[in-house]
């Protein structure tokens, strides 16, 4: 049963019931239709409608998203109760998202709870509010904030919503006091639908506009829902309504609202694996080796969290550092207006600072973020092993290191896992967690008990170098350095990848984080590198150079006063004179050319990636691209993409590329087989037998 209907004396109640959000689906929508026929029967003087449990409604059912409108529709439903004699108020007990929120715009009072949130993300999807959305909000309210909450899809907060007059109310309790409206000022209430369209403003549309190509570049959604928007006042109601439901069934079935579900379902799925034992340890106290960047990052997410933290550094020096750092993320957090003054010196009080272990010893899980090199994070672990109670979980934040060579340096290699986060820790969502060869059940399920606390959206790896992300980002980078050794320049490529939906390309990437870093992982892997594999220089001699980014205000490019970034011709001259050196007569390359070799390096390695068993699904490289590595959402991740390019157009391009460079363009075994069963990467299983 999707919705109670139920009525005392002359109010109607109506009970949205489709846990665990409420969900619209197509029994929900008859019975608000039934319901709109049952109150006018009755004749009853208002209906109040609310959400069972902590929801009032969160959108359209996702079972529904991928088939056929099903009847009856919700713009139909909606119409009913906005044109019906008998006056509907929504008492928003929890969030109104989506078609929870145009059923609260067709009511003609709203009132909602202290703690609820309202708002329209269809946008995110890839579509438009489809029933009615563009077309009440702007007559409840002002142009602007509704083109803002339209075509941008945040939700807003009850005091919000009260301040722009989009609800009447705010009360503990909706319900009664939605009982308690008089009925004289209800029945006085203008029905949504009749209230005049607010004159267009052509001044405050090019200001979305602007917003919409600075902050969705790419996305044909938001602009979609502006010009659909822009209709209403134009156009009567029901002409300007039938416009936006066929603009949103037009959009729901193009590629990117089909990415954007991809991504929507991803991360609802992203829960521990199948099989492991759910068994996670309880967590109170947290210790963080490391207060750099990274640990302060991990150990202010944590204390966010409601942990208790021990933040650990080698002396006086460190701990005085590191507590600057974390004193900065909790004033950066001030100023945003997340942390009040009262949760400041809460989180204050939740964190302490050390440099003897023996602090440790009732931690129940330790997370090293130290720097990257083996023998430091041994010494580290053997000092827990010595400190920490022998049921904590040890946890290493390493980005590239073998894990399993960590575990065995340990006592009890099965608490030792990977939590790989990504700068900013408090910030990135993905949560990288390696499996080591003896990580247990009880370490694996606590990892992910941790991310959930954490908010983060946990991707289980194998252990390589790398691991998912840093190792696809590392041929992404070779990639990028072949293309500019063979005709091309960092503004030229990083300008490519960002028309193709990137924030930033791989060049101001680099110079953000710093190159050295990367430098430092190139010596590393000296010893192992094929010596037949190409090898480009230019990156080494920037370093050598002390072009290391940002931080020194040049890099790839220069940054002078330490501000925005300009193109640097010396560059070029760099980039030629090892060209020179190397023999390689430079051509000129295209933006196409350089978006598809880019794009298929990263696809290749994928592919080697999902065969090798270190990623278990295409669909967690697709969290780990988007999610960690600025892959377009709208594009659905890495291996969504793939599959919309075809396999066998990508076998075949691989296969031309390796006429010139067989090693670099070595094509995966998952993608020959796939080319050969018919398979879509998205449906590949490591246990299928590749003959």
């Amino acid at each position: 049963m999707a919705l109670n209907f139920h009525h005392d004396d002359r109010t109607g109640y109506v009970e949205l019931n489709n846990p665990p959000v409420n969900a619209i689906n197509a029994a929900m929508r008859q019975g608000l239709l039934d319901a709109v026929r049952s109150a006018e029967k009755l004749n009853l003087e208002r209906v109040i409608v609310s959400g069972l449990g902590r929801a009032f409604a969160a959108g359209a059912d996702a079972k529904e998203f991928d088939g056929d409108p099903i009847e009856p529709h919700l713009p139909d439903v909606l119409d009913a109760i906005d044109q019906s004699f008998v006056p509907w108020i929504a008492a928003i007990n929890g969030i109104a998202l989506g078609g929870g929120a145009e059923i609260a715009l067709a009511c003609r009072m709203r009132i909602m709870h202290p703690k609820a949130q309202i708002g329209f993300p269809e946008v995110s999807l890839g579509v438009i509010p489809g029933a009615g959305g563009t077309q009440r909000l702007p007559r409840l309210i002002d142009l602007e904030t509704a083109l803002d909450m339209i075509c941008f899809g945040k939700p807003i907060s009850a005091a919000k919503a009260q301040s722009i007059g989009l609800i009447q109310d705010i009360d503990d309790d909706v319900i009664e006091a939605a009982f308690l409206v008089n009925t004289e000022d209800l029945l006085c209430r203008v029905p949504t639908w009749e209230l005049p369209f607010p004159d267009w403003d052509y001044d405050i549309a090019e200001k979305i506009t602007q917003k919409i190509d600075q902050r969705m570049v790419g996305q044909n959604a938001p602009k979609c829902a502006l010009e659909i928007t822009k209709l209403g006042s134009e156009l009567p109601f029901e002409a300007a309504m039938q416009n936006e439901r066929n603009a949103f069934l037009t959009l729901r079935t193009e590629p990117q609202a089909r990415a954007l579900r991809h991504m929507f379902f991803a991360e609802r799925a992203a829960k521990l694996p199948s099989g492991i034992e759910n068994q996670p340890a309880d967590m109170t106290k947290i210790g963080v080796v490391g207060g750099g960047t990274m640990g302060a990052g991990i150990a202010y997410a944590c204390i966010l969290a409601g942990y208790s933290v021990v933040l650990l550094e080698e002396d006086a020096d460190g701990i005085e550092r590191a507590r600057q750092n974390v004193g900065r993320l909790i004033q950066s957090g001030v100023e945003r207006g997340i942390v009040d003054e009262a949760k400041k010196l809460a989180l204050e009080a939740n964190i302490s600072y050390s440099h003897d272990y023996a602090s440790t010893a009732n931690a129940d899980l330790m997370i090293e973020a130290a720097f990257e090199n083996m023998d430091v994070k041994k010494s580290i672990f053997a000092q827990l092993d010595a400190h920490v109670p022998e049921d904590a979980i040890l946890a290493t934040n390493t980005s590239y290191l073998d894990v399993n060579e960590i575990a065995n340096s340990t006592k009890n290699p099965s608490r030792i896992i990977g939590l790989h986060f990504f700068a900013p820790a408090h910030i990135m969502r993905l949560l990288e967690v390696v499996r080591g060869e003896t990580t247990s059940d009880r370490t694996l399920s606590t990892a992910y008990a941790i991310a959930k606390k954490l908010r983060k959206v946990p991707v289980l790896s194998g252990v390589c170098d790398g691991f998912i992300g840093n190792r696809i980002l590392a041929r992404y980078r070779e990639a990028a350095d072949t293309i500019l050794m063979d005709g091309s320049t960092p503004w030229d490529v990083d300008e490519a990848m960002v028309n193709f939906g990137y924030a930033m390309g791989p060049y101001e990437a680099q110079d953000l984080s710093g190159l050295d870093i990367a430098y430092a992982n190139r010596r590393r892997k000296d010893a192992t590198r094929d010596p037949n594999r190409r090898y480009v220089p230019i990156s080494d001699r920037m370093v050598d150079e002390g072009r290391l980014g940002k931080k020194v205000g040049v890099g790839w490019y220069r940054y002078p006063g330490g501000k925005g970034r300009v193109d640097d011709p010396l560059i070029e001259d760099l980039i030629r004179e090892e060209a020179h050196f190397a023999k390689v007569t430079r051509t000129e390359i295209s933006e196409a050319e350089i978006q598809e070799q880019l794009l298929l390096a990263m696809i290749n390695e994928a592919a080697d990636i999902l065969g090798e068993g270190i990623a278990h699904s295409a669909t967690e490289i697709d969290l780990v691209s988007v999610l960690g590595y600025g892959f377009p959402r709208w594009r659905g991740g890495l291996m969504h993409y793939a599959d919309e390019l075809g396999v066998p157009n990508i076998v075949n391009l691989i296969s031309k590329l390796s006429e010139t460079d067989p090693i670099a363009w070595n094509l995966s075994d998952v993608l020959r087989h796939c080319e050969r069963t018919g398979t879509k990467l998205s449906d590949y299983h490591l246990n299928r037998v590749d003959s």
